[in-house]
């Protein structure tokens, strides 16, 4: 089903079981959208639920984003869950072991050198050089999108067929093609502990779209937060309600009911 960018937010949220393996966006999902993306502070709360849903389902979660693993370490330390960073370029399993799609490194460097001499002067624009990826953000000057639209495309042009350009909510990314979120939750679930378990994943934004159509082909659960199109067969109305669903869903895995 596709849902109109114009419907109100319905929610429906799937019922819990115990033979999840789930995945989790973080900005706009598990933590709400700021102007600048190290801003975000995850509360003790969240760490507290995902530490528990954790331990209580064999080290079945982890993290979908489009920030860095680095960054996302960061931001749940001293938790290291099993992640995929800038969506999909990196990715460390549950043993730890990290990979990524390196090579063409250099080649971002050049082109994040290139925006920020662009965008010198232009009050609002922050651009986010991942290592694998670049980020331009223009959260804080909205009026500004079509030059943010326009200098990306014409940075892809010149990068060639290796890269792709993701638009998401209100920044644009250049990434290595090949890679997206949904062909990294397919290599989890390849391998313990995630293999042979239900997939779950809830994200908010179009970066998160491949994910939910490689959920729904394992006939998992597709979860999209907030309004707007969407592949998604559920819906919650924001980050509060989904923090709210992951407390929920670790006291239920704590259940002695669900235990036995």
């Amino acid at each position: 089903m596709l849902w109109s960018a114009t419907q109100a937010v319905e929610e429906r949220l799937p019922r819990f079981h115990a033979s999840w393996a789930l995945f989790l966006d973080v900005d706009g999902t598990l933590v709400d959208l700021v102007e600048r993306p190290n801003a975000v502070v995850v509360s003790l709360r969240l760490r507290t639920a995902l530490r528990r849903i954790f331990q209580c389902n064999g080290g079945a979660l982890a993290l979908v984003s489009g920030r860095p693993l680095a960054d996302l370490d960061r931001l749940f330390e001293p938790a290291r869950y099993p992640a995929t960073g800038q969506h999909g370029l990196e990715r460390r399993g549950f043993q730890g072991s990290v990979t990524r799609a390196a090579g063409l490194a250099s080649r971002v460097g050049e082109a994040a050198e290139e925006i920020l001499a662009q965008a010198n002067g232009l009050e609002g624009v922050i651009v986010e050089h991942k290592g694998l990826s670049l980020a331009i953000h223009y959260r804080r000057a909205p009026q500004l999108r079509d030059w943010v639209a326009k200098a990306t495309r014409a940075l892809l042009l010149r990068l060639g067929n290796e890269f792709r350009l993701i638009e998401g909510n209100m920044v644009s990314e250049i990434v290595l093609s090949g890679k997206d979120k949904g062909a990294a939750i397919a290599e989890f679930m390849r391998e313990p502990p995630f293999a042979g378990r239900r997939p779950v994943f809830v994200g908010d934004d179009a970066t998160d779209e491949d994910g939910f159509a490689v959920v729904d082909a394992f006939d998992g659960l597709s979860v999209k937060v907030g309004p707007g199109p969407s592949l998604a067969r559920w819906r919650a109305s924001g980050p509060e309600r989904v923090r709210q669903w992951l407390e929920d869903y670790a006291g239920y895995l704590a259940s002695p009911r669900t235990l036995v």
